[in-house]
């Protein structure tokens, strides 16, 4: 399958047993919920993964996407609960350089996928600032109060990597343009 054809693939990235690290998972659980119920529609071919702490585990999953959405808590000095999406161009600066703060297994999945050409011109982070990392299951009140927007966030930024990945698979065949020694 190549990144032309593959999926719109749906990271929950997170640990569950250490409270709002895990939001991601509950985001995509929750996206789940509302598929299923009718009460939210996705991109025809989007697969939605539990990728819990796989971490460099998750690559085949990136290798053969054609879109990745991560949904993860991230620490970017905002409010708990607080809502951020980083779009391809924050995702992809060089290691080292100056960047958003990623949780260290996304920074590490992203420069893997990378360096082995396998990332998809289309990629997207939806991040919820945590509250509380902690041993146990529930989320902060904060983080819980904001899987709505959260959620939202995450549709709207899985209809837009759509977008960017079927443009991007557009320019790369060269559609749109007239061929030399075509008539026009």
């Amino acid at each position: 399958m190549s990144m032309e054809t593959g999926p719109l693939v749906v990271l929950g990235i997170g640990n569950v047993l250490l409270r709002d690290d895990g939001v991601g998972v509950h985001l995509v659980r929750e996206l789940e919920r509302q598929v299923e119920r009718g009460d939210s529609f996705l991109p025809w071919d989007t697969q939605l993964v539990d990728g819990g702490t796989l971490g460099l585990g998750l690559l085949p999953l990136i290798a053969g996407a054609r879109a990745v959405l991560l949904l993860d808590a991230t620490v970017l000095g905002g409010a708990p609960g607080d809502v951020t999406v980083l779009r391809s161009e924050a995702l992809r600066a060089r290691r080292g350089g100056p960047r958003a703060v990623l949780p260290a297994g996304i920074d590490d999945l992203l420069a893997a996928a990378r360096l082995a050409d396998l990332l998809p011109a289309a990629v997207s982070l939806v991040g919820v600032e945590p509250g509380e990392i902690a041993t146990g299951l529930d989320l902060s009140a904060a983080v819980r109060a904001a899987l709505p927007a959260a959620v939202a966030a995450a549709i709207g930024e899985l209809w837009h990597v759509n977008r960017m990945a079927a443009a991007s698979t557009r320019a790369h065949r060269g559609l749109g343009h007239v061929a030399a020694g075509s008539a026009a």
